[in-house]
């Protein structure tokens, strides 16, 4: 069961890579055509410093990322702690089901955008995430104990 609640994990890192490319791939265009000039830019600059300079459908893509460099990282120790101590279906079930859901989340955030819909996908996925760590702490907290421990 290790691989089947591990996969959803390697498949949203896999995802998170393709919305930094995403990103990028809007963003640099987005500079071009503003005349911005990386060489000139002063030291220390960052991709928030973009914000109100670049078009808002361009910001999309890099809110989103930055939005998976966030709560997935609760995610992945849940997912691995899961995996180590025995992970079940339902576990994987709910593990695809973040994915999914935060997918869907990126895709509509770096198109869309409204607020409603985001919101909701952010409280399913955030619900799927509730119940493996739910999980996870039943597996840590009480094993060896019990009659299954």
């Amino acid at each position: 069961m290790q691989a089947q609640i591990l996969a959803p994990a390697a498949v949203l890192v896999f995802w998170s890579i393709i919305m930094l490319f995403w990103t990028a791939g809007t963003r640099f265009p987005a500079m071009s055509k503003a005349e911005m000039d990386l060489s000139k830019a002063p030291p220390g600059g960052r991709g928030q410093d973009l914000e109100g300079v670049l078009p808002p459908q361009v910001q999309w893509k890099a809110h989103n990322y930055a939005h998976l460099m966030e709560q997935p990282t609760i995610f992945y120790p849940t997912v691995i702690i899961l995996a180590i101590m025995g992970a079940n279906g339902l576990d994987a079930m709910f593990a695809w089901a973040y994915v999914a859901i935060r997918i869907v989340h990126s895709l509509w955030q770096a198109t869309v955008n409204r607020v409603p819909v985001r919101f909701v996908l952010f409280i399913l996925s955030t619900l799927c995430l509730l119940v493996l760590v739910l999980r996870a702490l039943s597996v840590t907290l009480f094993a060896g104990s019990g009659p299954l421990g």
